[in-house]
């Protein structure tokens, strides 16, 4: 479970719980770009609340009159939430019907056309506004530490309990893929996911219990922070341990798949690490033809604000890159009991 994975400092409360209502968590996609005004795609701003968002898409689907092949959105969002983001509906030379569907669970703020279909991937991040409640053990003026935490040093970047499915399932449906079960084609994309996740959350775990995720080790390949662009490994300078500690660089770890390793020396052993426990994910990876390719081990939390909004209340506002977790965030503070899990 991604919640007993090292933490990089004590936790700062003993117990917390997020996710009481949908309200309670908040997530508004940022695609960094507007849509152009015209084209054969349809793009809809839609909000939804306590609904998943491929049903959304299907009910969608329906309402214009597509398969759901033509509904296009850039991620998943979470179901217990409420949340705001983009779906694009393929027609062209026609018009959608004239009312757009609105119910209890999603609602479209409003529509624009566009060029192309919305693709996978195709935002430059979230923006979070999370209540945290029933907060156990943080004294006063804790939100302070709180904020000076996350906004001077980020947290470790791991991939959230999203992605391994209930109680972990996707991990050993994943080794059963592996073994010779055949799986739908989507399906099979879910489980390299969770395997290879897992494979990097091993790796990071490490750093974090050694107290390196977020300093250079020997062998370091780094990745420039606000992109995918990565360099090394090169030997560790002055100037490369400076711009570390000031987030212009991050270490990264390993994105298992074919090919060779980039990384060297001391950080390629902590590559190498999940070798002892889960070389059959490693083997499985290699053979689904994933190539090797690098994550930052540091998350930079951008825009934050903390207040304190009871008690034993407190709310923080951030903005998270694509790929990235609030769960992860609040997950490095202390415990969190999540509310939403287990509803129907």
């Amino acid at each position: 479970m991604t919640s007993e994975l090292p933490r990089p400092w004590p936790a700062l409360w003993e117990s917390a719980l997020i996710k009481a209502c949908p309200e309670d968590f908040r997530v508004d996609e940022q695609l960094g770009f507007e849509p152009e005004g015209e084209g054969e795609h349809l793009w809809l701003h839609v909000e939804k609340r306590g609904a998943n968002t491929a049903w959304v898409a299907t009910e969608l689907a329906r309402w214009a009159g597509v398969t759901e092949r033509d509904v296009g959105y850039a991620g998943l969002k979470d179901r217990h939430a409420v949340t705001t983001q983009w779906f694009s509906l393929h027609l062209p030379g026609k018009e959608a019907p004239e009312a757009p569907p609105q119910s209890e669970e999603f609602k479209v703020l409003s529509a624009v056309r566009h060029r192309r279909k919305l693709q996978r991937g195709a935002l430059s991040g979230n923006r979070f506004d999370i209540v945290v409640r029933d907060i156990q053990g943080l004294p006063a003026g804790g939100e302070e530490r709180v904020a000076q935490l996350l906004a001077q040093r980020g947290v470790p970047n791991y991939f959230g309990q999203q992605r391994f499915g209930i109680d972990g399932g996707n991990l050993d449906a994943a080794r059963r893929m592996f073994a010779g079960r055949r799986v739908s084609r989507e399906k099979r994309s879910i489980l390299l996911s969770a395997a290879r996740s897992d494979v990097f959350n091993r790796i990071l775990a490490a750093r974090v219990a050694a107290g390196c995720w977020e300093s250079p080790v020997e062998g370091e390949v780094f990745m420039l922070a606000g992109s995918a662009s990565v360099f090394g490994p090169e030997p560790i300078s002055d100037e490369l341990l400076a711009r570390a500690a000031r987030g212009d660089v991050h270490p990264t770890g390993a994105l298992w798949g074919q090919g060779t390793l980039r990384s060297e020396s001391a950080a390629r052993v902590f590559d190498l690490g999940p070798e002892q426990n889960c070389s059959d994910l490693l083997r499985g990876l290699e053979a689904a033809g994933l190539r090797q390719e690098r994550r930052s081990l540091r998350l930079s939390v951008a825009s934050l604000s903390v207040a304190r909004s009871g008690a034993a209340e407190i709310r923080l506002a951030f903005t998270l890159p694509a790929g990235a977790y609030a769960t992860t965030v609040l997950d490095a503070l202390g415990p969190c009991l999540d509310g939403g899990r287990g509803r129907s």
